[in-house]
C-alpha cells in the first residue's frame, strides 16, 4: 500500500497492517496455523493469490518467514510478528465489546466456526483411542451441513464421513452455535431452549460444557 509520508509510529505500523485481510493472516498465524492450506482454512474467503500476497508482505516486514521444510512449506511469526500479536488479540477484545457481530447472515460461516472450535478442544479430557463429534447444521442442505472432528492426540476436521463410529452428535442452527461459541450464550441455554440438541455418550454429553471450549473472547462482556 502506499505510505502516508509520516514518521509517526502508527502510520508506519498502518503502512504494513493496513491492507485488508493482513491482521487476520497474523491472528491465524499465532493461532497455529502453519501451511498455506491451514490457513485458508482459517480464512475461508480469501483469495489464495490473496493470501500469498499478503504473506508475502509479512515476510518483507519481518513480521513473518517462509521455512522450507520436509513435507512442504511452512509459516511463522518473527520476534516481531509474536511481539504484534498481543496488540492484534487486544484489537479483538476490543471489537467484541465495542463492535459485537450481531450474528447476521453475512458474518456467519461454517467452516470457520468449526476451524476455530477445533482448535480449542480439550483433547486431554478424551481417555478413548478414538472420539468422534459429529456437528450437523440444521439450516444448511449444501456439503457444509455435516462436518465431523476425530479427536485422537490432535482433532482433525472433516466435512466427509470417515467411516466411524459417532460417539456424539451435535445439532444446531449455524447462528445458534456461534452464538455458543462468542459467549453470547451457554451450550446449556441453548439445550433447554431445544435450540441445540446433543445426542450419543451420556459422559460427553454431560461434560460438554468442559470439553468443548469457547472462543478466545467468548468472557468479553458488551460494553452497551
Amino acid at each position: 500500500m502506499k505510505g502516508y509520508g509520516q514518521f509517526c509510529p502508527i502510520a508506519k505500523a498502518s503502512e504494513v497492517l493496513g491492507e485488508r485481510w493482513t491482521h487476520l493472516v497474523v491472528r491465524e498465524l499465532g493461532a497455529g496455523s502453519e501451511t498455506f492450506n491451514d490457513l485458508r482454512r482459517g480464512l475461508p474467503l480469501i483469495s489464495p493469490s490473496l493470501l500469498s500476497t499478503r504473506l508475502k508482505t509479512l515476510e518483507r516486514a519481518g513480521v513473518a518467514e517462509r521455512c522450507e521444510e520436509e513435507g512442504g512449506v511452512r509459516y511463522h511469526l518473527t520476534d516481531a510478528g509474536q511481539d504484534l500479536l498481543p496488540i492484534i488479540m487486544q484489537l479483538g477484545t476490543w471489537g467484541h465489546r465495542w463492535v459485537r457481530s450481531d450474528l447476521s447472515a453475512e458474518d456467519l460461516d461454517p467452516s470457520l466456526l468449526v476451524w476455530d472450535i477445533h482448535r480449542t478442544i480439550d483433547t486431554a479430557f478424551f481417555k478413548a483411542e478414538r472420539t468422534v463429534i459429529q456437528i450437523e447444521f440444521t439450516d444448511y442442505t449444501s456439503k457444509f451441513r455435516h462436518w465431523w472432528l476425530v479427536i485422537t492426540d490432535d482433532v482433525d476436521v472433516c466435512l466427509k464421513d470417515q467411516g466411524y463410529e459417532v460417539d456424539l452428535k451435535i445439532s444446531s442452527d449455524l447462528k445458534t452455535l456461534t452464538a455458543v461459541w462468542m459467549g453470547d450464550t451457554t451450550i446449556m441455554n441453548a439445550i433447554r431452549e431445544h435450540a441445540l440438541e446433543v445426542e450419543g455418550s451420556p459422559h460427553l454429553k454431560k461434560n460438554i460444557a468442559v470439553w468443548l471450549g469457547g472462543s478466545f473472547y467468548a468472557d468479553v462482556k458488551p460494553a452497551r
